[in-house]
């Protein structure tokens, strides 16, 4: 007969409170906490790094982990009543790219309004109508980027990027038809509009009206803000993000 002799050890888990001080109110002149921001070229993050010594015989552990910091509630501005917004009109004049000449004798005139000064917490709300169009729309879309700066010497390097696309409308429109325009902010890729000296981040909306084109319909769509197709009417304005209670 043989026997097995099976010895069982229970893991314990030790929680081990702590807390850090990342700005004490006593003290002065200290570095600004920016929040954080995951970007393209520009990056705010905060890691929190956990080492274990387990003794000459064992591997030690380690683990890193990152934290969100946002302002202050001490240091934000109430919130604003009314968010501050601009109208805008994109017809066959207002664009600087080429269009296709169809769209050019047809014509059209798309208005609306939207926020330019928006708190983080909030949506961004605006409403868009298509007055005329002689050119069926095949898609009605609204374009969140974000633009970094960074100084490089004597010379500063700028570049827009798309984060993030939301239709407002799928195929042709009826005129005349005020459209909502609802868009929930992404929380890591954006942050309050900084201007810190050797880096800044704004961001910037894109009002972009597709039309049913061969052309259109030849080609997959195409979502850079950068270089416009001909049968593709667009119109962009600022947008400040704040962080408000």
């Amino acid at each position: 007969m043989f026997g097995h002799r099976i010895s069982t050890a229970e893991s314990v888990k030790s929680h081990i409170p702590f807390s850090v001080i990342l700005k004490d109110p006593k003290e002065e002149n200290l570095e600004k906490f920016y929040e954080t921001f995951h970007g393209g070229n520009i990056s705010i993050q905060y890691l929190i790094t956990v080492d274990v010594v387990r003794g000459y015989l064992h591997k030690s552990l380690s683990a890193t982990t990152e934290f969100i910091v946002e302002s202050e509630k001490d240091n934000l501005p109430q919130k604003p009543v009314s968010p501050e917004t601009v109208i805008f009109y994109i017809t066959q004049d207002t664009q600087k790219h080429a269009l296709l000449p169809e769209l050019k004798s047809g014509g059209f005139r798309v208005t609306g309004k939207i926020c330019t000064q928006c708190s983080l917490v909030d949506p961004l709300v605006g409403e868009l109508t298509v007055e005329k169009s002689a050119i069926p729309i095949q898609s009605t879309d609204i374009h969140l980027l974000r633009v970094e700066s960074i100084l490089i010497g004597d010379r500063i390097s700028t570049e827009s990027t798309l984060m993030q696309t939301t239709q407002i409308a799928d195929g042709d429109v009826c005129r005349g038809l005020t459209l909502p325009i609802y868009i929930i902010l992404p929380r890591l890729l954006t942050c309050p509009t900084i201007f810190a000296g050797p880096f800044s981040i704004e961001f910037k909306v894109s009002i972009v009206i597709t039309f049913l084109l061969d052309q259109s319909k030849k080609h997959k769509k195409v979502a850079d803000p950068k270089a416009p197709k001909s049968w593709v009417a667009m119109e962009s304005v600022p947008l400040e993000l704040v962080r408000t209670m």
